[in-house]
């Protein structure tokens, strides 16, 4: 019998159903997996008895006859959503010890479905970063290896690396992430696994510690395409607590799962060939657009000419969000306050404010203070928004001709841990392609597609109109059918 560990989301759930085995038999498979893969440092709180609680009651319901949707199903939360109970610190010294009092909206979906909770994922702190190394709980390290004899750790991608390492690692089958300019697709294409993010307000913001309000987006992270969509289904759905969650219903995107892509037009956008792309990204691209003619795809040459200022004016507007955001955080209310001797308000502001945050944080909370100075607000904050504007409507002319996009999903594979701090510049770049869909709030998906010439994973990206998640999930399904992508890490930890 296939190990519970290696089961799908889908598998799970199935089993459960049908009695092949009890849903405490998964959590205390998926529990002694956790403990047992600390080397990767994936998780900053686990909580196996959540896991086993929801394990016991869905089994009281399998007994009942009253299964939920995900009944059985345990999972990992990145560390960004509030769980009731539980300490939420978005990966910060800032929050640490906090636990709050209440469920981010899709925490609660997720429960109410079902779900257990495995625990809390580790991730870059406060979301800011490509690679898992701003976490204040210490570095995430991919499961994967090289195959040239290099023993060097890698980056799980990130904001959601502990997310995207853990379900690479068989130690959970999927996962919650955040994605503001690419943190579930890029973690994602690094680790070989898949992950969506939907059309901006499909899914709730409320309880979600937030870095950029106008871009961040939850969605799901599994192995595959109907794990995607069935956990996407669940975590969805108008919030009242959230004044951009869009109150329409909920499809039932895994029933309507077809990897027939006839009749549908892929756009190539031709920006995204940037100087300097590796040959391997090209070859995978280029496999990519074999595999959905072979869906029944028409492939199209599409222009999306305000690309190339589609990184820098990200790297505008986030900070800008999230210098507002995170002013909250002055040791007053809540978390952490360092107050030294004989300080007056400003010196605790001061000191709580240089303890809290890491080094990457500080740098993207002074350049969005910078860009909303008052000196400086027209020149680069309202610039960037009117090309924000113009990237959108780049991608509003090209689905006029086109119903999805193919691009890659990332610049390369994963590359070693402590590669490219010394350089800001060169992390942010790891976000070429991804940041264009997050800035028009569109859905987008990566799917894992091949292997690079030292066997670590390549990703595609579909991008799809707005609230056409049904579509990139079809052509998900579509590139992971036909590219058969079976590889994983060998365990070491």
């Amino acid at each position: 019998m296939t190990a519970l560990t290696d089961l799908t989301v889908a598998g799970i759930r199935d089993g459960v159903r049908d009695g092949a085995f009890s849903a405490r038999e998964v959590a205390e498979a998926f529990n002694a997996a956790v403990a047992g893969a600390k080397a990767l440092n994936a998780f900053i709180v686990e909580t196996p008895e959540h896991a086993l609680a929801a394990a016991d009651a869905a089994d009281k319901a399998k007994a009942e006859d009253n299964l939920k949707p995900l009944s059985g199903v345990p999972i990992g939360m990145k560390d960004l959503f509030a769980t009731a109970g539980y300490q939420t610190t978005a990966a910060s010294h800032m929050l640490e010890g906090f636990v709050p009092p209440y469920h981010a909206t899709v925490a609660a979906k997720l429960f109410d479905a079902g779900a257990g909770m495995l625990g809390k994922l580790n991730l870059d702190q406060f979301a800011m970063g490509s690679s898992n190394e701003t976490s204040y709980f210490g570095n995430v390290i991919s499961p994967w290896r090289r195959n040239d004899g290099g023993n060097a750790p890698l980056a799980p991608g990130g904001s959601s690396g502990g997310s995207s390492a853990a379900i690479a690692a068989r130690i959970v089958p999927a996962a919650t992430g955040t994605d503001t300019g690419g943190s579930i697709r890029q973690p994602a294409a690094f680790t070989g696994i898949s992950g969506i993010k939907p059309t901006y307000g499909r899914c709730s913001r409320y309880g979600i510690v937030a870095f950029a309000s106008s871009l961040d987006q939850a969605g799901p992270m599994a192995r595959d395409v109907r794990d995607c969509a069935i956990l996407l289904e669940a975590m969805s759905g108008f919030d009242a607590k959230d004044a951009t969650s869009l109150d329409l219903p909920v499809p039932d995107w895994e029933a309507l799962l077809s990897g027939d892509l006839t009749g549908k037009r892929v756009g190539i956008p031709r920006e995204y060939r940037v100087e300097g792309m590796p040959a391997e990204i090209e070859a995978l691209w280029e496999k990519g657009i074999a595999l959905v003619k072979d869906a029944g795809a028409t492939v199209v040459d599409v222009s999306l000419p305000h690309t190339r200022y589609a990184l820098a004016t990200y790297y505008i507007i986030a900070p800008a969000e999230a210098s507002s955001n995170l002013a909250r955080y002055d040791g007053v209310r809540y978390g952490l306050r360092d107050l030294p001797d004989g300080a007056n308000l400003q010196d605790m502001y001061a000191a709580t404010r240089a303890d809290g945050f890491g080094p990457e944080v500080k740098r993207r909370i002074l350049i969005g203070t910078y860009v909303l100075s008052a000196g400086y607000y027209d020149a680069y904050y309202t610039k960037a928004q009117r090309v924000r504007a113009l990237i959108a409507r780049d991608f509003e002319r090209a689905f006029e001709t086109c119903d999805l996009l193919l691009t890659p999903t990332a610049p390369s594979a994963a590359f070693a841990l402590g590669e490219k701090n010394a350089d800001p510049l060169a992390m942010y770049l790891n976000d070429v392609f991804t940041v264009p869909a997050s800035l028009a709030g569109l859905p987008a998906m990566s799917v894992p597609a091949g292997l690079d010439a030292k066997g670590l994973p390549l990703g595609l990206q579909i991008i799809g109109k707005p609230l056409d998640e049904q579509g990139v999930l079809d052509a998900g399904l579509a590139i992971e059918q036909r590219a058969g992508f079976s590889a994983r890490p060998e365990a070491w930890w």
